[in-house]
């Protein structure tokens, strides 16, 4: 019987081991994901500026064009 409790033991050692591990690996992809989303949207707000200056640089461009041929 006494086997038989040592096993059990550290089978549940190694179980609360693994779920320690487990838990620590989700916090950390949890925290990883968050700043990846954050990052992501600050990209988003990157892109959207670039876009609007790019038309405006069009536009301009199209205004001297036009403005060259007459």
């Amino acid at each position: 019987m006494r086997r038989v409790d040592t096993a059990l033991s550290r089978l549940e050692s190694i179980i609360e081991e693994r779920l320690r591990i487990e838990r620590a690996r989700g916090e950390e992809l949890a925290a990883r994901l968050a700043r990846l989303e954050q990052q992501h949207e600050e990209l988003k707000k990157v892109a959207t500026d670039v876009e609007g200056r790019l038309e405006r640089a069009m536009e301009y461009i199209r205004s001297l064009l036009a403005a060259d041929q007459q």
